[in-house]
């Protein structure tokens, strides 16, 4: 995998497909930059794609110097890639906590932007627990120390389970991303390491809509991570905005749209599928 190295940070992606129209994409939490292969079958003959890993993430390194990541750096790296590549204008997908970063290119680099793609995005809606998790102070330790000692954690999740004070799927993907003193450390590394990566969501309307930028925004029905109530008014806003909401929840959502994209390329429209 190639990658570029500035001030002592790494940041590893990989190339899939071979199309005309450079495609810049970012993958969700806990996930690496290969969760982008299925792309490859479905965009790969119109765009060339490429697939970064996040920091914390597959094989991208963020310096502690760095920590936490800023709009400012993530630019200059990006501004490095788009050197080394020799890419001018560019396309944009990110998905979940990967919305951060193409949010972040939007904001940085809008009259190179050609297409916009945010599946399930973070950025656009803070969630309650990232917002507790990141908030400075007594709170920030409070989290850090349930990396080293989770059982508090775990005993309030089994609480809030049994008197239905949470859905069942948010119970799974916290026991699931916890589960161990690694993942808790990422989770941790992550929250804190990128709680910079924050927007005006207007000022990113006003952009996309000044350059006519097409927006697509894919979300799952039963998602309740990045629920559609929470970002689809996103969409609303834009000139060129379109929403697709898809029968899934957010951790195969990626696929599901890979699916989708392929299924139109060649004709085929599942029924599983929304009739776009």
């Amino acid at each position: 995998m190639p990658y570029i190295v500035h001030e002592g940070t790494k940041l590893h992606y990989r190339v899939l497909g071979h199309g005309k129209q450079p495609l810049l994409a970012f993958h969700g939490y806990g996930q690496s930059s290969g969760y982008y292969l299925p792309m490859q079958q479905a965009l790969g003959s119109d765009y060339t794609i490429y697939a970064f890993d996040l920091f914390f993430h597959g094989q991208s390194t963020l310096h502690k110097d760095n920590m936490p990541l800023d709009k400012d750096f993530l630019q200059e790296l990006i501004s490095l890639f788009l050197q080394k590549e020799k890419v001018e204008n560019f396309s944009l997908m990110g998905f979940s906590m990967g919305g951060k970063f193409a949010l972040t290119l939007v904001e940085r680099f809008p009259e190179r932007i050609e297409e916009l793609f945010l599946i399930a995005p973070d950025g656009i809606k803070t969630s309650f627990w990232y917002n507790i998790a990141t908030y400075p102070g007594w709170l920030q330790q409070l989290f850090k120390r349930t990396v080293l000692k989770p059982e508090p954690f775990f005993k309030l999740l089994n609480v809030l389970n049994r008197y239905n004070m949470i859905h069942k799927s948010l119970v799974r993907f916290a026991r699931f991303q916890m589960d161990s003193t690694e993942k808790r450390l990422r989770v941790y590394r992550s929250w804190i390491g990128f709680r910079e990566l924050n927007f005006d969501i207007r000022q990113i309307v006003r952009l996309l809509n000044q350059r006519q930028v097409p927006v697509t925004m894919f979300l799952g029905e039963f998602d309740q991570i990045i629920s559609p109530k929470r970002v689809s008014i996103f969409v609303k806003a834009l000139q060129k905005g379109e929403l697709i909401v898809l029968k899934t929840g957010h951790s195969h959502l990626l696929q599901e749209v890979a699916e989708l994209l392929h299924a139109k390329k060649t004709g085929h429209s599942p029924s599983s599928f929304p009739d776009t």
